[in-house]
């Protein structure tokens, strides 16, 4: 695995991005799949005001436009919430909720496959946001509503209330049947057991893709690296332990990469 500096590409990368887009050219099928924040989008304290960087929304119009090439947004974040901010070119797949919800991009807008919870997960649900939310009153932390989870935001907090919240977010997670997922000032408490490997997995079979790019910045998202195939273009954005091939240093090396695929392909 290698990094090299803001917005631009490493060698071995490079290598592995024009060896994924040979295969395009010889006809075979590419899925590239993404994370969205931190990812396409450098993070932020307020989640409503992330965007994709111009350079990345760009680069995937390219490749949409590709033969053999389908794009995909795997993300946290619910299927409306990421249609209406990722600006990706009309169909591309969208999972959400680290794999809870499917769509697509049709007409610039989401077409949702919406997901029911059975009656015994949806009041496990109700119950743990209730508990949430009376936990963060008076507080600058931040509770974020989807459909099979609920999400503890800190970054605004106060550090000691962080702590304690961040605390208390995981001993929910020690309930039957909730999963916990701590990632940086984040804890999502979901009450179905899905994952951004699973998803991956699906949809690399749903596409007949045979060849993988997957990016992405969080603790999920290492989850993910570690399930998919050794010869998968996986890349790490930003600092950290990896079970990625490759890193960037931040959104602008990762949409670097994009543009440089797109390149290829052209």
């Amino acid at each position: 695995m290698s990094g090299d500096a803001t917005g631009t590409v490493p060698d071995d990368l490079a290598r592995a991005l024009d060896a994924l887009a040979a295969h395009v050219r010889d006809g075979g099928r590419a899925l590239v799949a993404l994370d969205f924040d931190g990812a396409l989008a450098p993070l932020q304290d307020d989640p409503d005001a992330s965007r994709a960087l111009p350079a990345a929304v760009t680069a995937l119009a390219r490749l949409g436009t590709v033969p053999g090439v389908t794009l995909a947004l795997v993300s946290g974040r619910g299927v409306a919430d990421l249609a209406a901010r990722a600006e990706v070119p009309d169909g591309t797949l969208l999972v959400g909720s680290h794999g809870a919800e499917r769509g697509r991009v049709v007409d610039g807008g989401p077409e949702r496959h919406d997901l029911e919870l059975d009656e015994a997960t949806a009041a496990r649900h109700r119950e743990i946001t209730r508990a949430l939310v009376e936990a963060v009153e008076g507080t600058t932390a931040r509770v974020e509503h989807k459909p099979a989870a609920v999400v503890l935001h800190t970054r605004t907090a106060e550090p000691a209330d962080a702590e304690r919240l961040t605390a208390f977010a995981l001993g929910l997670g020690e309930r039957d049947g909730v999963d916990a997922m701590h990632g940086k000032a984040v804890v999502e408490l979901a009450v179905l057991h899905v994952t951004k490997g699973d998803a991956l997995a699906d949809l690399r079979a749903e596409t007949r893709a045979g060849a993988l790019l997957y990016a992405g910045d969080d603790v999920t998202d290492e989850r993910a690296f570690r399930t998919l195939q050794a010869d998968d273009v996986t890349i790490k954005v930003g600092e950290g332990d990896t079970a990625a091939r490759f890193r960037v240093h931040d959104p602008e090396g990762l949409a670097a990469a994009l543009t440089r695929l797109a390149a290829a392909l052209a």
